[in-house]
């Protein structure tokens, strides 16, 4: 019994290690973001709405090409557990192949769901600043799908304290240059929504210089190959479109469901708007960060698989638990017994203030209710995806997300009922989906002997 205590506390500290620099990464994102948006919500509400409005419908541009280019994360720790050192960087490089094609791709598309603001019913002066804050993040995120193949590498060989110090110097630029861009202060000109757009360009190309930095220091692409690493490799390309599809189609359709979500649900008015921000807002400051820890497992797990080590799979599996499970119980607490002081940061006296306040706080004890849940997405997820379950997660996660997308429209747009019902279904979705994740994480079907030496076949 001790000495099963001191491997798993061992593997603890090793989770703890990969996952704390990627925790503050993402945390220093969440915190981008909550800034952003709070200076939008010093000018009015409704800049607060187009904000939420926008950045989601950019990352729903994003999120197909997304969820395929950071299964690099899997894929390079797989060869990284394996000791097939000199795999790591042509993996990287084929999910740079695939990016010159999904960047027209990416504008392409971008040019479509700019309509979407207005189909949906928002107010004409909040779909006018969606629109323009949404094509100014499109060019952002061109820059964003090659930061996720190198910041990808990274996650996958361990060496993630690289993507906590580029991001957090982006972050550290972005926050101070989007206030003086929005407020034009300083003797910088005024932009309103469009100088927090202009920010996370800058803050962007600054953070992919720093990895390509790292990516190409001498040491590194002596121990690594890397300058052999630069050619089209049939094998690890099948793997990723075996793999690595799955995963993006997964995203995309799920961050289709909830954009889509959070469209219908602005479309209740203003004062709507505003309440679905602000607690999204705080949703993120839970959700961004455990997105770390969400990164490091799938890290491990891919590592251990190349091991063929399941007993240190499966103690990942119960740091994951400890760590996510323990963050999400300290917010929990936060969100239930302090919902409105939480809420009244961001509203000021005026026609929708008690509107707001009264909507935004009781979405906010929704909230206190699924964040748990979400640790438990996010760690199982991890497992899973780093184990090569893309597929499973695929089909199941699209098809809950899907049949709630259903059953909102159903209780906005058919039955015309208030905003807490379409609140209520969100918040039972996601627990139901936990639920459904752990019940695959204890099944054995996804880590046979057959099924583990699949995900590492190269044909």
């Amino acid at each position: 019994m001790l000495r099963l205590l001191k491997i798993e506390m061992s593997t603890l500290k090793l989770l703890l290690n990969i996952a704390y620099p990627m925790i503050v990464s993402q945390g220093a994102f969440a915190i981008l973001i909550f800034t952003d948006r709070y200076f939008m919500s010093l000018v009015s509400p409704t800049h607060m709405a187009a904000s939420l409005g926008g950045g989601i419908a950019s990352f729903f541009a994003m999120s197909l090409f997304i969820g395929i280019l950071s299964y690099t994360n899997a894929i390079v720790a797989q060869y990284y557990g394996a000791r097939e050192l000199e795999k790591c960087p042509r993996a990287t490089t084929q999910a740079l192949l695939l990016c010159c094609a999904f960047i027209p791709m990416l504008l392409g598309m971008g040019y479509f769901i700019g309509d979407l603001f207005a189909l949906m019913g928002h107010d004409p002066e909040q779909e006018i600043l969606e629109r323009k804050y949404f094509y100014i993040l499109l060019i952002a995120s061109c820059i964003g799908l090659i930061k996720i193949c190198i910041s990808s590498y990274f996650s996958g060989i361990g060496r993630t304290k690289i993507l906590m110090f580029a991001d957090t110097i982006g972050v550290a630029i972005n926050i101070p240059l989007t206030y003086v861009l929005v407020f034009g202060v300083w003797g910088f000109p005024e932009l309103g929504i469009a100088g927090a757009g202009y920010a996370t360009i800058f803050a962007s190309i600054v953070s992919l210089g720093i990895f390509l930095l790292f990516y190409f220091q001498k040491s590194h692409r002596a121990q690594f190959s890397i300058d052999q690493s630069f050619h089209f490799d049939r094998g690890i390309f099948r793997r990723f479109v075996r793999l690595g599809f799955p995963s993006g189609i997964e995203m995309f359709l799920n961050v289709a469901a909830f954009n889509l979500f959070i469209l219908m649900f602005q479309s209740y008015g203003v004062a709507e708007s505003a309440s679905i921000a602000i607690v999204l807002n705080w949703d993120i400051l839970s959700f961004v960060p455990m997105i770390g820890l969400n990164v490091a497992i799938i890290s491990l797990t891919g590592r251990f698989i190349g091991e063929g080590n399941l007993d240190k799979m499966r103690e990942v599996v119960l740091s994951g638990f400890l760590i996510g499970v323990g963050y999400t119980l300290i917010l929990t607490f936060c969100f239930f017994f302090f919902n409105q002081a939480l809420v009244e940061i961001f509203i000021s006296e005026g026609k929708y203030f008690a509107s707001i306040l009264e909507l935004a706080s009781f979405m906010m004890i929704g909230l206190a209710c699924y964040v748990m849940a979400d640790a438990v997405l996010l760690v199982t997820g991890g497992v899973l995806r780093g184990a090569g379950d893309t597929r499973w997660l695929m089909w199941v996660s699209v098809t809950i997300h899907w049949f709630m997308l259903l059953i909102i429209y159903i209780v906005i747009k058919e039955l015309d009922m208030g905003p807490k019902v379409a609140w209520v279904v969100f918040v039972a979705m996601i627990i139901f989906t936990a639920a459904v994740y752990l019940t695959r994480l204890s099944s054995r079907s996804w880590r046979t002997p057959e099924a583990l030496a699949k995900v590492m076949a190269e044909s």
